[in-house]
């Protein structure tokens, strides 16, 4: 499963359309996919494309995001933030894929 983290006041924001927001979880998405291409779960997330598993969840803002950068870095759980450019706005956040049962679900609402 891969977990991707939207921040929830940019949807609320009248210069960021539904459509914006999804890009940048695709982004995130991508991002995390491609710089952990050669982890052993990434290989194995990736060659059963019908069965690939997201969730999508919400950080209320900003600073909750960095929060949850932080906490992710601390549990040495591989990950990607990422900035919309050039604005050089932080946006979301995808793992790396890993195996659910190593994590668990985090307690987060989702967005989508």
């Amino acid at each position: 499963v891969q977990y991707i983290i939207l921040r929830k006041d940019l949807i609320k924001s009248k210069t960021w359309n539904l459509g914006a927001i999804i890009a940048q979880g695709c982004h995130a998405s991508t991002s995390a996919i491609w710089t952990f291409r050669k982890d052993p779960n990434v290989q194995a997330y990736c060659e059963d494309l019908d069965r690939m598993h997201k969730v999508v969840l919400e950080a209320k803002d900003e600073a909750d995001l960095l929060d949850i950068d932080c906490k992710l870095s601390e549990g040495k759980i591989d990950h990607i933030m990422w900035k919309e450019q050039p604005e050089n706005i932080i946006t979301a956040i995808a793992t790396k894929p890993y195996v659910k049962s190593a994590y668990g679900t985090p307690d987060r609402k989702s967005v989508v």
